[in-house]
């Protein structure tokens, strides 16, 4: 059960942040997970909102990278709900179920191809000691470039942002959904 009441609609903020509640509706569908909660504070909701259509839209990093790094992220920190929704979308943006198995399981990335292991241990390193070795870095810099490798670095933070927030206030994942490891 969540901590706070989950908004789940207009009807549950002041009309002066109806719009905002709408952009949530535009990019998601409906309001859900670590939006339910983010939208106690609309201001704050309203400036993380654009980074979601920025990282799925715009965003250098492709699709099945970008979803390699996400549930990277979210596997690090533990976030049920994030990893339940971000498995889905991993596999739509085709990620391939052994590589989904792998970071479920928090396994060994040595077997993955190149752009998938560097990705892992990037992301793992990151979150897990704040720092990143120079060989690591330098390896998706040179491979990628400054920016890939500054959208992958912010696609890391914002997840485990989302992740952090989901954890926090207690946001459940779909009873359907992809599940971790108790």
């Amino acid at each position: 059960m969540p901590r706070v009441a989950p908004i789940t609609g207009k009807s549950d903020v002041p009309a002066e942040h109806h719009a905002v509640v709408d952009q949530v509706v535009r990019v998601f569908g409906n309001v859900r997970g670590p939006f339910s909660v983010l939208l106690h504070s609309p201001e704050l909701a309203a400036r993380v909102l654009p980074l979601v259509t920025f990282f799925r839209d715009e965003s250098a990093v492709p699709p099945p990278l970008r979803s390699v790094a996400i549930l990277s992220a979210v596997r690090e920190r533990e976030a049920a709900y994030v990893w339940a929704a971000q498995v889905a979308a991993a596999r739509r943006n085709g990620v391939r179920e052994t590589v989904i198995d792998l970071i479920r399981a928090k396994g060994d990335p040595g077997a993955l191809p190149v752009d998938e292991r560097e990705i892992v241990t990037y992301a793992r390193q990151l979150l897990r000691t704040n720092r990143v070795d120079q060989a690591v870095f330098d390896a998706l810099a040179s491979r990628h470039g400054a920016q890939w490798l500054v959208e992958l670095t912010a696609v890391l933070s914002y997840f485990a942002m989302i992740s952090e927030i989901a954890n926090a206030f207690e946001v459940a994942p779909p009873p359907d959904g992809d599940r971790l490891p108790a």
